[in-house]
């Protein structure tokens, strides 16, 4: 039982990067990773300090039976980390759509108000039937909202979470609206109300934010089908480099620190390995898992932080069958968008999807966000200077 209230604590606070964006080739999408010169020259405002922010993509028009819906905090936030320690602080926000119909999300887009804080948004749909335990939760803190590292605090089990996250959508560097394709949208019933998970990284300094987010919406009248998103998250446990030795090289210090910073969340570092395996000490991890429900993969991407060099999603891995959805050979934390697959793939339960990710410390020393932090044993962490090595899957039931 605790291993199933911890993983799913894990499966809710893991990151999904909005699919529906501009299609690209598969199997390869080889974007320029940010180095020391972009980040130097360019005139964009980065959202982390790491790199620049990609050209927002064109907007799309609104479609037959589309409106555009606007939820915005109801007053400004100053976050802070809650323990005191650390550059980090994950705030759930309690939004209400006010639907009075079914509807299904067509497009989703974040309108950060001070972007040099935000590391990421995701956006969770809560049932009518849990909205008082949601609002139990806002009312128990004071001003807006309630700390959430690892999730909302709100819903399913583990399983549930991992295979059928409870996303409506969300955001991260380089993204802009996300549109889906025709005839597909996530569904949202009448009277449910959204939290709006906000991870703030305080590297760039501090301030107020009142963020909002732009959906599309449109009545649910059955012709839709429904996006769905699997999570594929695998271990992170890169070392020091050799010949560098401080007390946070050592795993066993490095796991105290991310306890002191995120209390139980820590755990997840642990858990990971008895969900995917044990894995070698080493840049390179991967976890697969099987497909548990026949399913239609529309889209793929991937999460990591600012050490990640490549990240790939393939179904079926060493099979006749296998098959590439998603290939980064040069990570780009300031572009995390979806990659459309031009011909959706179609998985059944025989099958496996298996994340794999490489991290490397040497990225330390041309990135300008990591230049005053002294290197460490890295595992994953919910902090921006830790790591993630997240494969996610978007697809309908048919």
């Amino acid at each position: 039982m605790r291993m199933r209230s911890a993983l799913a604590a894990l499966a809710g606070g893991l990151l999904l990067t909005a699919c529906g964006g501009d299609p690209a080739a598969l199997p390869q999408r080889d974007d320029a990773h940010h180095s020391a010169s972009s980040a130097a020259t360019s005139s964009a405002t980065p959202t982390d300090g790491s790199g620049t922010t990609p050209a927002a993509a064109e907007p799309v028009a609104l479609r037959s039976g589309e409106r555009f819906l606007e939820l915005r905090m109801p007053t400004a936030y100053t976050p802070s980390a809650p323990s005191g320690k650390g550059t980090d602080e994950y705030r759930c926000f309690l939004l209400d759509p006010k639907l009075a119909t079914d509807s299904v999300i067509t497009g989703t887009n974040f309108l950060p108000a001070n972007a040099k804080l935000v590391h990421h948004v995701i956006l969770y749909k809560v049932e009518p039937k849990d909205i008082a335990k949601a609002q139990a939760k806002d009312d128990a803190e004071a001003g807006d909202g309630w700390t959430c590292f690892g999730g909302t605090g709100i819903g399913s089990s583990a399983g549930q979470n991992l295979n059928q996250a409870p996303w409506l959508g969300a955001w991260a560097p380089g993204g802009s609206e996300r549109v889906s394709s025709k005839g597909i949208g996530t569904a949202l019933p009448k009277g449910s109300r959204i939290v709006m998970q906000i991870h703030y990284n305080l590297i760039n300094g501090t301030g107020a934010d009142q963020s909002a987010a732009r959906l599309r919406i449109a009545t649910d009248d059955g012709s839709y089908k429904h996006l769905k998103t699997l999570l594929l998250p695998a271990p992170v446990e890169l070392p020091c480099r050799e010949g560098i030795a401080n007390r946070l090289c050592e795993r066993g210090e490095a796991m105290k620190d991310l306890n002191e910073r995120f209390g139980v969340e820590a755990r997840t570092a642990d858990l990971l390995h008895l969900l995917c395996g044990s894995d070698p000490v080493g840049p390179t991890q991967q976890c697969t898992r099987p497909v548990t429900n026949p399913m239609v993969v529309r889209a793929a991407s991937g999460h990591m932080h600012l050490l990640g060099r490549k990240i790939s999603i393939v179904a079926n891995e060493g099979t006749p069958s296998e098959r590439t959805l998603l290939d980064i050979t040069n990570w780009d934390f300031d572009d995390q968008s979806a990659t459309v697959l031009p011909q959706p793939v179609r998985l059944k339960t025989s099958d496996t999807l298996t994340v794999q990710c490489t991290h490397d410390q040497a990225l330390r020393d041309v990135l300008p966000a990591l230049a005053d932090i002294p290197e460490r044993y890295v595992a994953w962490g919910e902090g921006t200077t830790d790591e993630m090595c997240l494969g996610i899957v978007s697809f309908t039931t048919s």
